[in-house]
C-alpha cells in the first residue's frame, strides 16, 4: 500500500521545507504533496489553515521561489512530488507558465481542490500535453459523477474520505467502506484516501478497501509542534508506515 505525505510549503520555512520533503523520504513516504499556501483554502481544516499563515509569515514566499524550492528538492530525491495548489494560484501565476515550471522543476502531478468539472477540460488539456498528471478528487458528495471526475485522469484518485475539510475526522463516514469500494469499480487507477487520516487504527479500518494512504494534517500538526524538526516528522510516519 501506499503511504502519501503533505506538508505546507514554507512551513515554517521553505528551507525547512527541503529538510522535511527529506525526512518524509527517509521515512519510506512513497509519494510527496506539497501544499501551495493560499489565503483562503476551503478544503483545508484549521491545522493546515494555520500552516499557509505560518508560510505566509516568510517574505520570500511565492509561487516562483516555491518552485525554485522543488528545484532543489528534485535534484537529490526520486520521490514522485505533487502540488495541492488552488486554481487562482494557477490563474494568477498564468496557466501555462505554471504547467511549463512545474515540469521544469520535477513536479509530477496536481490536485486542485476546487477546479470545478465543468472548467477542468481546458486545463487538462495543456497538461495532456505534459507528463503531468491531474489527480482528480472524489468526495461521497459526488457518487453520481464519479465516473465524469476520474475519466482520462492520471496518477491516482484522490477520494475524501468525510464530508468535511481535512483533518481528524471523529470518525469515518459510516458509509465510507461502500463508496471507497464504489470509487474502485470504476476507475483502473489506484485509489487514495485521505481527509481524517492520523493513525494506525485508521490505516487499518480502511486497509482493505484502498490502493493507498494520504496523510496530511496530522504530519503537518507535528511540523507545528516540533517547529519544523525533521527527526519529529520522520519517526511519525515511520510509526504509521509499520502496518502497511
Amino acid at each position: 500500500k501506499a503511504f502519501i505525505g503533505f506538508i505546507t510549503a514554507g512551513d515554517p520555512t521553505l528551507s525547512q521545507t527541503k529538510e522535511l520533503v527529506k525526512a518524509l523520504e527517509a521515512a519510506g513516504t512513497d509519494i510527496i504533496e506539497i501544499g501551495v499556501p493560499y489565503s483562503d483554502p476551503l478544503a483545508d481544516g484549521s491545522v493546515i489553515q494555520l500552516a499557509n499563515q505560518r508560510a505566509f509569515k516568510n517574505a520570500d514566499l511565492s509561487v516562483a521561489n516555491i518552485m525554485k524550492t522543488i528545484r532543489d528538492i528534485r535534484s537529490t530525491t526520486e520521490v514522485p512530488l505533487i502540488y495541492l495548489v488552488y486554481i487562482n494560484t494557477i490563474l494568477v501565476y498564468g496557466k501555462e507558465k505554471f504547467i511549463k515550471d512545474c515540469v521544469e522543476v520535477g513536479i509530477d502531478g496536481l490536485i486542485i481542490p476546487d477546479l470545478p468539472l465543468e472548467e477542468r477540460d481546458e486545463l487538462k488539456a495543456l497538461l495532456d500535453a505534459t507528463d503531468l498528471a491531474l489527480i482528480p478528487l472524489v468526495a461521497p458528495t459526488s457518487r453520481d459523477r464519479i465516473e465524469k471526475i476520474v475519466r482520462g485522469c492520471k496518477g491516482f484518485v484522490y477520494c475524501v474520505s468525510s464530508l468535511g475539510v481535512t483533518g481528524r475526522s471523529s470518525e469515518f463516514h459510516s458509509d465510507v467502506k461502500a463508496y471507497l469500494n464504489e470509487v474502485r469499480s470504476k476507475t483502473d487507477l489506484p485509489v487514495a484516501v485521505g481527509f481524517g487520516i492520523s493513525s494506525t487504527e485508521d490505516i487499518l479500518e480502511l486497509f482493505d478497501c484502498v490502493d493507498g494512504f494520504i496523510v496530511g494534517s496530522a504530519i503537518v500538526k507535528k511540523v507545528e509542534e516540533g517547529g519544523g524538526n525533521p527527526l519529529i516528522v520522520e519517526e511519525f510516519v515511520r510509526g504509521l508506515k509499520t502496518c502497511l
